[in-house]
């Protein structure tokens, strides 16, 4: 997966730097072309001529340091590169890149780079756990940045503990995987829908469901990494949009079935997760409901079937939708799989402990229209999507 590639290796102050030296070896035993940036402090653990020497390429230490006066070094390089792997990442450089900071040629060049970033973080294990490390992670993780989680064991601080800079041999198979991986969806356009709707009542007051949109978003979020060109519609939720991902917002049922129909015909796999709202106030009001005595009685009327829509619409697509239950749940999945004109249905028993709305795990069936069942046992929303997009790959192979 990695020969023909063009990575960029950043190197950056930690005693680990070391083992960046054996991963330059293994990189180039991969087939890949690899150019070397190290920070100034770096450059105190292991010497820029060993990388020359590994990489056969010039060794980059300062953003001044211009190889060739009729370009701008940091910009040529973070174009250059496919690949960019920083190892070991510091607690410093995640920060930087975290919050902007561009301040040496290897953050300034990390910032100009389109290219896939592989971060590989070596520090003390009380550092790897520190909430503003964790927070710099969480945050780079949201923007499509890949961590390879450093190892445990002893570490050169004296402590042992999680911290350890992965071996060059695992990193290197880790990338391979997840550059496989990225290839899963490759050219495919897929459709997702996430998140609740809200049916106006009045100014201060609609009708909603207990929706996170989570499970929606980790779906764009994992088809996007590996490949595909999303789009994700979404009612009202407060989610960052994934990496690479076009976000399209809506807020009534009315507004998602314009856009879900608008997107559909140009799609290849459609998936709607979103819990759309089966029922609107037939009047709204303009101004605020005064409170009155005794009931209050608000009639409703259907809202648009938008996953019968798309299931009477469809023709080479394939369709997917979720049943959300609470009773007979497997039962009265495979009614709405044929009811919708189906490919697949995910079922989920929201009353199951760690399965419901809001939950950052689900425990789900997929069932496909041929009766094939597969149970995806608990596990984060990000896993369950994984599993589900294995499933999907399979079945539009077959069809």
């Amino acid at each position: 997966m990695l020969n023909g590639l063009r990575i960029v290796l950043g190197v950056s102050g930690g005693i680990a730097a070391y083992k960046a030296c054996a991963l330059t070896s293994k990189l180039i035993q991969q087939g890949a072309e690899v150019k070397v940036i190290m920070t100034e402090n770096a450059q105190e653990f292991v010497t820029p001529l060993t990388f020359q020497a590994l990489s056969r390429n010039p060794v980059y230490t300062d953003t001044f340091d211009e190889k060739d006066t009729s370009k701008i070094a940091h910009i040529d390089l973070a174009d250059w590169a496919d690949l960019f792997i920083i190892a070991p990442a510091t607690a410093n450089i995640i920060g930087k890149i975290a919050n902007g900071i561009a301040d040496d040629m290897l953050s300034t060049t990390i910032l100009a780079t389109e290219a896939d970033i592989y971060i590989a973080p070596a520090m003390n294990v009380h550092m790897y756990g520190h909430p503003a490390v964790k927070r710099n992670m969480q945050t780079l993780e949201q923007w499509g940045y890949r961590f390879i989680e450093p190892g445990e064991g002893y570490l050169a601080c004296g402590y042992v503990g999680k911290g350890r800079l992965e071996e060059p041999e695992t990193i290197v198979n880790a990338i391979e995987k997840d550059q496989e991986k990225m290839q899963l969806l490759a050219g495919k356009k897929i459709l997702i829908s996430a998140g609740p709707t809200q049916e106006k009542i009045d100014p201060v007051r609609f009708f909603t469901n207990h929706s996170s949109g989570k499970m929606g978003f980790a779906l764009a979020e994992i088809a996007s990494k590996w490949g595909a060109d999303v789009t994700l519609v979404t009612g009202p939720v407060s989610f960052q949009t994934p990496a690479k991902v076009k976000r399209i917002d809506v807020t009534t049922a009315e507004e998602m079935y314009d856009q879900m129909i608008a997107q559909f015909e140009k799609s290849d796999i459609v998936i709607k997760s979103a819990a759309v709202a089966d029922y609107r106030p037939v009047v709204t009001y303009d101004d605020k409901m005064k409170k009155k005595d005794g009931p209050m009685q608000i009639e409703l009327e259907r809202t648009k079937d938008i996953l019968k829509e798309l299931g009477e619409r469809k023709t080479s697509q394939f369709l997917v939708g979720f049943a959300a239950e609470t009773n007979n749940p497997i039962a009265s999945g495979k009614q709405k799989l044929r009811n919708k004109n189906l490919d697949a249905i995910i079922i989920n028993d929201i009353k199951a402990t760690g399965a419901g709305f809001g939950s950052d795990t689900n425990d789900v069936v997929y069932l496909h229209q041929s009766g094939e069942r597969s149970h995806f046992t608990l596990a984060t929303k990000q896993e369950i999507a994984k599993q589900i997009f294995v499933q999907i790959n399979k079945d539009t192979k077959v069809d």
